[in-house]
């Protein structure tokens, strides 16, 4: 298969859908000329015109109140906001608006509208940059949440987002743009709300998604050399979310971590954690433990970004945690 970046993967599916549907259009800050802050849309404004690639003003709610608009009357929107610390711009739009419209015209009304939306850190941008605020859009009825971890993943679940007659918040991280993986050369689409086992393991489940997948599979090749089995699962979709194929690992392993880039407070993690506590409480030999940032505002610093974001030590030792508990529940 050919290797991809996973920006170029997602231009490739961009371009593939809007030559299948005239439906489909783009719009943003910066999107045409430019080619987009993070070069996804590059070459596209000379592929399909100024009409189809729309450079906007400098208005997060202009942007989204505009794709919501055209999604109600027959459009297939798909918007970008440079950093997802500005959706707090938009979250009218978003939260009272485009979640709700189906329910309240009673499914008479559907809002296909994408938004594309960049997070996380790696870039020492600090407080206003580098958040991840996938728990606030998750909280939302209404509202699919999607954050693939792959080059392969990013084609195929923008396909299906675009696709879908939902609004799909979108979530990119900054640091894996860049990255590298095989995409298949024949078009495909991967379904939302379906998790992926990324690697098999027998001692303990490491669930993760975005770019601490990364940092996940890191560790487990880190402890097969010490013997230690661990099971990687990668949510991709955070709304809805596969608790099937979730439940299904640690009932296996019988222990499980959870690890993401944002915060520890009201994070997806303590979600994970909960409903693997309801469902599997009497099999679990350990409590479900979460690896997260801390609970506080990123630092414009690089250097100092990693003292706030989960690390490799950290996980090792949640599941040497999880690992050392001796004492059996009985069943």
């Amino acid at each position: 298969m050919p290797i991809m970046m996973y920006r170029d993967a997602l231009r490739r599916a961009l371009y593939e859908e809007m030559k299948a549907d005239p439906s489909v259009f783009v719009l943003g800050e910066d999107i045409g000329l430019y080619g987009g802050a993070y070069a996804v849309t590059k070459g596209l404004l000379e592929e399909f015109g100024p009409d189809r690639i729309r450079d906007t003003p400098m208005s997060e709610a202009a942007i989204v109140g505009a794709a919501i608009g055209a999604a109600m009357v027959g459009g297939r929107p798909v918007a970008e906001i440079m950093y997802v610390d500005f959706m707090t711009l938009t979250m009218d739009q978003v939260v009272n608006q485009a979640a709700k419209i189906h329910f309240m015209f009673g499914g008479q009304i559907k809002v296909p509208c994408v938004i594309r939306t960049q997070q996380g850190t790696g870039r020492g941008a600090g407080a206003q940059h580098s958040q991840s605020l996938e728990s606030w859009f998750i909280h939302t009825p209404g509202l699919k949440v999607v954050a693939p971890s792959t080059p392969a993943d990013a084609y195929g679940l923008l396909r299906a987002s675009i696709q879908d007659d939902n609004p799909v918040i979108f979530l990119e991280h900054k640091g894996l743009y860049a990255v590298k993986d095989e995409v298949p050369e024949e078009p495909f689409v991967t379904s939302l709300g379906v998790a992926d086992v990324r690697r098999t393991g027998s001692d303990v489940t490491l669930i993760s998604y975005s770019r601490t997948m990364q940092l996940a599979l890191e560790v487990a090749a880190q402890l097969e050399q010490r013997d230690i089995s661990v099971e990687v699962v990668d949510l991709r979709t955070l709304q809805p979310l596969d608790m099937e194929t979730v439940l299904r690992s640690v009932e296996k392993t019988r222990r499980a971590v959870v690890l993401h880039e944002a915060v520890m407070t009201g994070g997806l993690g303590a979600e994970v954690s909960a409903r693997i506590t309801e469902a599997l409480f009497h099999q679990l030999l350990s409590p479900v433990r979460r690896v997260a940032a801390a609970d506080a505002p990123l630092p414009a610093n690089v250097a100092l970004e990693k003292y706030v974001v989960p690390n490799a030590e950290q996980v090792i030792r949640a599941i040497e945690e999880t690992l050392a508990v001796k004492q059996q529940i009985a069943r």
